[in-house]
């Protein structure tokens, strides 16, 4: 194997590989006695075929065949003998190849940049902690009671009122007959719920127990029934009783409804859940000013297919926004190009940072253990109900399916990581400094002074916003 670099920029390299016609035939000469140690030939016992016969019977598709194989094989000897790491996969084109001559191909590679990553443990990092005040609680406590409400028979002469239960007896006509499917008994209906058609339940207000009615609704055009598309249709209602809602008391009675002994357990446990959620969001202000840091701290070249690759993905997603009329207003009145060129840059930051984050995996021997994968794609049948084995099965025959999973559990691990190496300082702050954007952490900052840093480190929040 002979190989010439013949370019070299940046990250990008190009070799000139030729093959000798010698090497070629050897090789296809070798396939040939693997085959005919089975192949049935009219005329000769297995295995003694003769190689001239062999290769007029199937030269031509083990020429491919071999081709292919040394293409790929030298390739990769080329690559390793230089230690270079594909960022991607290489490109090859055949130059120059017939039978009984030197097969020459071009191998064009974009290598992965050699990265020194810093000193994390010099990392300026701060762990937000908001204490949950007792009216979060208390209010956290009104919602589940209003949640659990129940409902008593209403006084003789109530009228139905949104919010009441009404419970009635209803049949369905349509045309004239009745329809399947359009008829119940003592079915408990809570008005203003819209549990059903558009209309119906707007009729049977100020209403009184005892009473009869016909409601007339027509149903939307987009009805799954296709037969009650767009269709008129009147329901003869008895209106066999009315309850009024009876909000539930926070008390004892209320943590035994929900499995908890009493209502201190149920306050504990409330307040467990709302420090979690804050705890979790803490995490995330965390992770963003950790990658705002390293992206500030780093700056190596990237591989330019991968960020192509990457913002690809991206401007994907902000056109299918436009499509839906989702796009945030601040960008729908930018130029398409500086839009792109907003997100390219986006792409490349999400791009370094993944290969930077990857390269201090590798370095501390972090991995993510077939069992913590193995959770991952059970939680991931698990949102598909009844597609279970479907699903895993799929995993099973798509390895690139299971790296997609494993990505952020390795991600996660990795800045895990980081932060015990960092040892981030706690702050305790007041809740809605926690809920604030760090956005306007930056733009507070910068009205006090100082501005010229701080604008900068605005923008480096706003691009991990967007990550």
């Amino acid at each position: 194997m002979e190989v010439t670099q013949t370019s070299a920029q940046g990250l990008k390299q190009e070799f000139k590989v030729v093959l000798s016609a010698r090497d070629i035939e050897r090789e296809i000469d070798q396939r040939l006695s693997e085959i005919g140690r089975e192949a049935r030939v009219p005329g000769f016992r297995p295995g003694k075929a003769p190689l001239a016969i062999l290769k007029r019977r199937y030269g031509d598709s083990v020429l491919g065949e071999v081709v292919e194989r040394a293409i790929s094989e030298s390739s990769e000897k080329a690559m390793s003998e230089r230690g270079l790491k594909p960022a991607l996969r290489p490109k090859i084109e055949v130059t120059s190849f017939d039978k009984g001559k030197d097969l020459e191909f071009k191998l064009e590679v974009e290598v992965l940049p050699k990265i020194e990553p810093g000193d994390l443990s010099a990392l300026k990092l701060e762990r937000l902690v908001a204490e949950v005040p007792d009216g979060e609680i208390d209010a956290a406590l009104e919602r589940l009671a209003s949640q659990h409400k129940k409902s008593e028979t209403a006084p003789a002469g109530h009228k139905a009122a949104a919010g009441d239960v009404a419970v009635i007896d209803f049949k369905g006509f349509v045309d004239g007959a009745a329809f399947a499917g359009g008829e119940a008994e003592g079915h408990y209906l809570e008005l203003g719920s819209n549990q059903f058609i558009p209309g119906f339940e707007d009729q049977l207000l100020g209403l009184e127990a005892g009473a009869n009615a016909t409601v007339k609704v027509t149903f939307p055009a987009e009805y799954g029934a296709k037969h009650l598309a767009g269709k008129e249709v009147s329901f003869e209602v008895a209106v066999k009783e009315l309850r009024t809602p009876v909000k539930a008391a926070i008390d004892d009675q209320l943590a035994k409804d929900m499995g908890l002994a009493d209502l201190e357990a149920l306050r504990k446990a409330v307040r467990e859940r709302i420090e979690a959620e804050y705890g979790e969001l803490a995490k995330q202000r965390l992770k963003r000013a950790l990658l705002d840091q390293l992206a500030a701290s780093h700056d190596f070249p990237v591989p330019p297919g991968m960020v192509e690759l990457e913002f690809e993905a991206i401007w994907k997603q902000i056109e299918a926004s436009k499509k839906e009329g989702e796009l945030d207003p601040a960008e729908a009145g930018k130029d398409e190009e500086k839009l792109k060129a907003d997100y390219r840059a986006i792409a490349e930051r999400r791009v370094r940072l993944g290969l930077l984050l990857a390269e201090i995996g590798q370095r501390n021997s972090l991995s993510v253990p077939q069992e913590e994968l193995n959770r991952a794609m059970m939680d991931e049948a698990r949102r598909f109900p009844g597609q279970e084995r479907q699903v895993l099965e799929y995993f099973k025959n798509a390895p690139e399916a299971v790296a997609q999973l494993r990505a952020p559990l390795f991600e996660s691990k990795v800045i895990d990581f980081i932060v015990a190496v960092a040892k981030p300082a706690e702050r305790k702050v007041p809740l809605a400094e926690l809920l604030k954007e760090p956005d306007e952490d930056a733009a507070e900052a910068s009205a006090e002074g100082g501005a010229k840093d701080k604008k900068s480190a605005k923008g480096g929040r706003k691009k991990a916003a967007k990550d």
